[in-house]
């Protein structure tokens, strides 16, 4: 029987988010940490040190750690001393993502690869180390970063749509390979959401900010864009045990823009 209480009780967890120092990845650390998990900040970014330090000052515990999630030895170095440290992880939200927005034709191979390395190749990297210690603890949740682009297409931004579509499919995957050992692997695939990044995506196209960001509302029933904390809280719901039996599923967080 479902209780009321502790089923978003993330006490005793450990919390591991990638692209953490900002945007997506900040908010989902912060929320995940008032419900009780200790947070891992991973970015290579170092601003993640100071993010980090500020939920400790609130009372709460989080760590940061440098990594560059498309170095094998560095993801393994990180994860090998999380599980040092704190003995287990619980949740994994794969979230590092950058993009670059051009045609096949348009994108350089170096491009290309800083695309699909950072998304991709960062999401089986962190995976390939957690999940043993999970499985070790009992199983576990990891939350990919896909998009509404990894289910359908967009224009001009071949390397992103090809990234974010195989982060999907690597998802259900990992669901079926993993789930024997109580391991839920889910996406979170967001729409156009106001991050950095998504700044980034318009100053590549020539728009000014707060042109881009009301285009990028254009067409969607909520009329508006994502923030960080609407997709935070479905990373918290995918976390917690009010998801026990999700796993392989791609939740679209986008206002209804796919709709």
């Amino acid at each position: 029987m479902l209780e009321k209480r502790g089923v978003l009780d993330l006490s005793n967890k450990v919390a591991v988010v990638t692209g953490a120092a900002s945007g997506i990845g900040l908010a989902t650390s912060q929320l995940l940490s008032e419900y009780g998990a200790k947070v891992m900040l991973l970015d290579i970014n170092e601003d993640g040190e100071k993010e980090a330090q500020k939920i400790v000052e609130e009372g709460r515990e989080a760590k940061f750690f440098k990594c560059n999630v498309t170095s094998h030895d560095n993801c393994k170095e990180v994860i090998s001393q999380i599980e040092k440290d704190y003995g287990r992880i619980d949740i994994l939200f794969n979230n590092a993502g950058v993009t670059v927005r051009k045609t096949v034709v348009e994108l350089e191979e170096k491009e290309w690869d800083f695309v699909i390395g950072v998304g991709l190749k960062g999401t089986y990297l962190l995976s390939k180390f957690a999940i043993p210690v999970m499985a070790k603890n009992g199983g576990g949740s990891i939350i990919n970063t896909g998009s509404g682009w990894g289910l359908k297409g967009g224009d001009k931004a071949a390397a992103y749509c090809a990234m974010k579509g195989g982060i999907v499919n690597l998802t259900r995957a990992m669901a079926i390979d993993h789930g024997k050992d109580n391991i839920r692997v889910n996406t979170v695939n967001p729409g156009d959401t106001a991050t950095n990044m998504l700044q980034e995506e318009g100053n590549q196209l020539g728009f000014e900010r707060d042109e881009f960001f009301k285009d990028s509302a254009v067409g969607r029933p909520l009329e508006r864009i994502g923030l960080p904390e609407d997709i935070a809280k479905t990373v918290l719901y995918l976390s917690s045990d009010l998801s026990s039996w999700v796993t392989g599923a791609a939740i679209v967080v986008d206002g209804g823009g796919i709709a």
